[in-house]
Order: C-alpha cells, then structure tokens, then sequence
C-alpha cells in the first residue's frame, strides 16, 4: 500500500497554523480538532515547521507555562519530515521509527497535499494483513 491509498480515504484536509500564532492558540486548535501536530505554514504557504503535543510538552518541562504565550515557531520542529504520496507504508514505517515522529505531511511539487499519522499507517497496515488473512484462508477452503 502507499501513501496515495491512504489519502484516499481519509482526504487530503490538514489542520495548519501560522508560525506567529501563540503555542496556547495552537493547543486548543489540536484539542478541539483531537489531532496531536499542526502543520507551521508561512505566509507563501510553505512548511515552516510541525508544533505536536511531544514539543509542548518539551517546550512546557524546559520553560514553564509562560511558554504558551510564546510564538509557535519559538516551539515546533523546524525539521521537518515529509513523505511523498507514491511512498510505501513500509518506508513510513521506518521513517517514523528510526525518526521518533508520528507524522508525516505529505508533499507535491513542494506543495502540502495532505498528512498522515502512525495511527494512519498502523490502520492501513492491519487492513492489509486482514485481507491477506482472508485471502489465505479462502485458498485453503478452494484447494
């Protein structure tokens, strides 16, 4: 399976935010949405960043609660990784392993066309083996 399939299903809708909107702002956006990052977008809609709950929280440990009225882009990874709709679950996978991250917007021609999650990835992977379970077991009844 690759990205494209997922996006598919789950559209192409990704919540994004302005790297001048404070870190507070970007917490209440996550929770009303239930979503654990937000794509930093510049003005010319380029990836700036990505602001998830793990860097709140870091942010909030290292500095205290005053770092909520703080700038998002005082907070967010500004390396951010990206994926490609023709990517396998497989390299995502890895991807998210070895990075330590749990989502990947997903990239165009430089445009933001969508974002996947690990939640994303470990779903799409069980559908994957379901069907192969049901097709295994469907050969076995036929032979």
């Amino acid at each position: 399976m690759i990205v494209k399939n997922i996006l598919a299903g789950k559209g192409g809708n990704v919540v994004t935010i302005n790297p001048t909107a404070d870190v507070i702002a970007a917490a209440k956006l996550m929770a009303e949405r239930g979503i654990g990052a937000v794509v930093v977008l510049s003005a010319d809609h380029r990836i700036v960043g990505i602001l998830s709950e793990r860097d709140i929280v870091q942010a909030l440990a290292e500095h205290g609660a005053a770092v909520l009225s703080e700038p998002v882009s005082q907070v967010m990874t500004r390396e951010v990784k990206t994926c490609s709709e023709d990517d396998t679950i497989g390299d995502l996978m890895g991807r998210m392993t070895t990075g330590r991250f749990r989502h990947l917007p997903v990239v165009m021609q430089g445009k933001l066309i969508g974002i996947v999650s690990i939640g994303d990835v470990v779903k799409s992977r069980v559908e994957e083996i379901d069907q192969e379970t049901k097709t295994l077991r469907e050969y076995i009844q036929t032979a």
